[in-house]
């Protein structure tokens, strides 16, 4: 094994297909993964706390669905690499009540065996997600996500492994000193110092975030500048991981409900919270399988 490579393996508690991960990422616009036709990750990010990008490839354990073997290369602290890809891939999580959720709501049961039980994926880290909802503001997905791979080609770190070669995102110190950057108002660079400099006081770290009551993790993440309701729902729950909240500020979740469950209009907040009763202690999860058979049906962001 090469040197500064590290090799691993991860296993789900409850249902879990890492072949519908590597689908959904396909879909998410913020990944800019591309299908390959292979069941397997490339990741470069920077993680938590740290200013050095590392690479992560993931593909399966002798062909299990549920099981995944992680190599690591060019950290010096693989372990924690590794934990931050085991939250990103929502395997941090115990799903082993997941089957529950599905008996109490057929509506969800149905999905979720449509989708082998999908978990969410989340954004690298809070750090990126934070910079993805600045970046994204007032602009199609599509355009937000060409921006943000630029910006990882043209600041952030390259690295070659699995033959292939990967970019992270800029490194919290990089973003804090961005100067200008095309498709970028001067407002939102200004905003993206700032989330540079939060990351780097340690106010994006995932552990503080999900050590927080979500109420305040909210409050606190909407004391950034750029940063509203929307955003910071965004960071806690897709990139902190916070499993088991609805989102409140998300503009097509009340479609995704209405068509899941065949209504005649979006349900109100609290009629969604009384169905959310049953999905708890994963509620999160069920918001995203929702929005992810919307897009499925809709094609909106896709084609958007």
């Amino acid at each position: 094994m090469p040197a500064h490579e590290y090799e691993t393996t991860l296993e789900a508690k409850g249902p879990w297909s890492f072949s519908e991960s590597v689908r959904f990422l396909e879909g998410f616009a913020p990944a800019a993964v591309v299908p390959t036709g292979e069941t397997m990750l490339r990741l470069a990010f920077v993680p938590d706390g740290q200013e050095k990008a590392a690479g992560v490839s993931i593909l399966p354990t002798d062909s299990h669905d549920d099981q995944v073997t992680i190599r690591v290369v060019g950290s010096d602290e693989p372990e924690l690499v590794v934990d931050q890809v085991r939250r990103i891939l929502s395997l941090n999580h115990d799903g082993s009540g997941v089957p529950d959720v599905a008996r109490r709501d057929p509506v969800i049961g149905k999905l979720w065996k449509a989708r082998n039980f999908l978990r969410p994926v989340l954004f690298n880290s809070p750090y990126e997600a934070a910079a993805w909802a600045i970046i994204g503001n007032r602009i199609r997905i599509r355009q937000a996500a060409k921006i943000k791979t630029e910006m990882a080609r043209t600041l952030g770190t390259a690295i070659g492994f699995e033959g292939a070669t990967e970019h992270a995102f800029p490194a919290p110190h990089l973003l804090a000193q961005l100067p200008d950057f095309p498709g970028l108002t001067e407002r939102k660079v200004t905003w993206l110092r700032g989330i540079g400099e939060a990351a780097m006081d340690g106010l994006l770290h995932a552990s503080r975030l999900r050590s927080m009551p979500a109420d305040d993790a909210i409050a606190a993440l909407c004391e950034l500048k750029g940063i509203g309701p929307f955003g910071a729902e965004l960071i806690l729950l897709r990139g902190a991981g916070e499993a088991d909240r609805i989102p409140a500020n998300e503009g097509r979740f009340g479609r995704a409900v209405e068509l899941a469950y065949q209504l005649d209009a979006p349900p109100a907040p609290d009629t969604v919270g009384q169905m959310a009763e049953a999905w708890s202690p994963y509620r999160t999860w069920v918001a995203v399988l929702l929005r992810a058979a919307l897009e499925d049906r809709t094609q909106e962001i896709t084609n958007g």
